[in-house]
């Protein structure tokens, strides 16, 4: 028996989010039917997390175990002809017996996408969040430094997430623009369900000037929401990477996702 690790890209449009569903097209459908047509029997897959419909990933984290004998090159070329356009292999290799995309995996990078656009531009209508003002960012860093360390996000989970420790760690957090593009970028060991949309709202809020950095403090602070908040539109949020080795910086432990 041979586990395989695959690293996956998708455009999360067309598709019900990452996780397998019946009567709904997810990636993960797709996927494991090509999957078990080059391997010549039923593959299940792992992810390593769930993303929400409309949410896309640049290298989503994938395993399973085969008892096939297909090179894991061959994965990858062969899928290409096989699987749509908007869902790709990037690599496949083979790994130890026990490895688990989820389970293994130490912490997680998660981008987010907003443009400031006088009128929608129609060609990122699936890939941003679009708003007609300029936002704050300076304001916004000061919130997003906040985030840093070990916090109970539990203000920041949406109704409907599984049950789950709401206390993770984050290693990063920051705003950046180029031209009319603003980026979030969060890392850390773990997220809850709707989380990052989350905080982006509310730090857009403060972009925006309906809000400050001390009603985030606070917020950030809560136990539960006791304030306005929804997540930001999905089609903005893209997974960047998936690590599986401790985050350097803060030379930490491993801990399950």
């Amino acid at each position: 028996m041979r586990t395989v690790k695959l690293v996956i890209a998708y455009d999360g449009s067309g598709y019900r989010g990452f996780q397998k569903q019946k009567n709904v097209v997810a990636v993960q459908n797709v996927l494991e039917e090509v999957l078990s047509k080059l391997c010549g029997e039923k593959i299940t897959t792992t992810g390593s997390g769930r993303t929400d419909t409309g949410v896309h990933a640049l290298a989503q984290t994938v395993s399973f175990t085969t008892n096939g004998r297909i090179p894991c090159a061959n994965i990858v070329r062969a899928a290409e002809k096989m699987l749509p356009p908007d869902i790709v292999i990037i690599s496949a290799e083979e790994v130890a017996a026990g490895f688990h995309a989820r389970i293994s995996a130490c912490w997680k990078r998660y981008l987010y996408k907003i443009l400031e656009n006088e009128h929608n531009d129609p060609c990122q209508v699936r890939y941003a969040w679009q708003l007609r003002q300029k936002l704050d960012l300076d304001a916004m860093n000061e919130a997003a430094a906040m985030l840093l360390g070990t916090h109970d996000f539990s203000a920041f989970r949406s109704s409907g997430s599984v049950d789950t420790s709401p206390v993770k760690t984050m290693y990063e957090a920051k705003w950046q623009r180029s031209g009319n593009e603003v980026r979030f970028t969060i890392a850390g060991d773990g997220f809850l369900y709707h989380m990052v949309r989350n905080l982006v709202w509310s730090m857009v809020q403060i972009g925006l000037g309906l809000r400050t950095p001390q009603d985030f403090a606070r917020e950030l602070a809560s136990s539960r929401c006791e304030f306005l908040n929804e997540p930001a539109p999905a089609q903005g949020l893209y997974l960047q990477e998936v690590f599986y080795e401790p985050y350097a910086a803060l030379q930490t432990d491993c801990k399950k996702l």
